[in-house]
């Protein structure tokens, strides 16, 4: 006996007509939406922010919901890996980003100029920056935008 199914006709139409329907990503999130940012969230992230464990502080830097002087504090935490999300989060405000970008760390660094809500003068900077990974990362994320709008943009310093 073959395992392999072979459907008619009459039933691959049956099937392509009751599909279920593909929805966008806003009709999605609509369906689904994100629980409400509370006081007692906030007090949480607060107090698992000055955990000694950084996995735990990694957790609370990588959160769109960390409150801008949380960030703030997490962006100067001794820990690489906790300043590393910090970096990579969309939601840190451009301000702190800037302030990563001088960060002592290439790793860190390297996060902030993948950072798609990156300000164009932190991207400028990193593009001269003394790390040759770094640098690239910074050439990588202009050839995306190149590829997504057509328009070449200035060469980066590599």
């Amino acid at each position: 006996m073959s395992c392999i199914r072979f459907n008619t006709p009459a039933q691959r139409q049956a099937m392509r007509t009751h599909r279920p329907a593909m929805l966008t990503a806003e009709e999605a999130a609509a369906l689904h939406p994100a629980p409400e940012v509370t006081e007692s969230k906030l007090r949480r992230l607060r107090l698992l922010a000055s955990e000694a464990n950084p996995k735990i502080r990694e957790a609370v830097a990588s959160s769109y919901n960390t409150p801008e002087d949380l960030f703030l504090t997490l962006a100067k935490d001794p820990d690489e890996g906790v300043r590393g999300c910090v970096a990579k989060n969309e939601a840190t405000p451009c301000d702190i980003l800037r302030m990563l970008a001088d960060d002592r760390s290439e790793i860190v660094r390297g996060w902030v100029a993948v950072n798609y809500f990156v300000p164009a003068d932190v991207m400028e900077k990193l593009a001269s920056d003394r790390s040759r990974t770094v640098r690239s990362l910074v050439k990588w994320k202009a050839s995306l935008s190149e590829e997504t709008t057509g328009a070449p943009k200035a060469p980066a310093a590599v």
